[in-house]
């Protein structure tokens, strides 16, 4: 079975940093790509970050370009997603997903609704 454990998420001042991380078991990265996303409330869920850790392809949202950085550690089957310089409108709960078509669900700006796996999700609020 496909698994993945979103943690990392936390409290930070505007201008701060967290790094999420998110744990993959029941597959290996070659099989799959990874994806952040974010769902704000009242707003739609919407991706954040996508990794293909083989070909080592990146996608960023427009509004974390330059802020955050998606990174894989293959022997732990962990992919990270560091967040700098963080605003009040990057709170949200951020998920982890797999899909062998991420980057059509990161490109195409779709909620990822056709996504099977995903992680539980963690918390993530920028105070101002």
């Amino acid at each position: 079975d496909v698994q993945l454990q979103a943690s990392g998420g936390g409290l930070v001042q505007a201008g701060g940093s967290l790094r999420l991380s998110c744990a993959a078991s029941g597959f290996t990265f070659d099989e799959y790509a990874i994806g952040w996303f974010r769902q704000a409330p009242g707003k739609e869920r919407e991706g954040v970050s996508c990794i293909d850790s083989v070909g080592g392809s990146t996608f960023y949202a427009d509004s974390v370009k330059g802020r955050f950085t998606i990174s894989t550690d293959n022997a732990k089957n962990t992919v990270y997603l560091q967040m700098n310089r963080l605003k009040p409108e990057d709170t949200a709960v951020y998920y982890c997903a797999a899909d062998r078509d991420m980057f059509y669900h990161c490109y195409s700006g779709d909620t990822g609704t056709d996504i099977d796996s995903w992680g539980q999700g963690t918390q993530v609020t920028v105070s101002s």
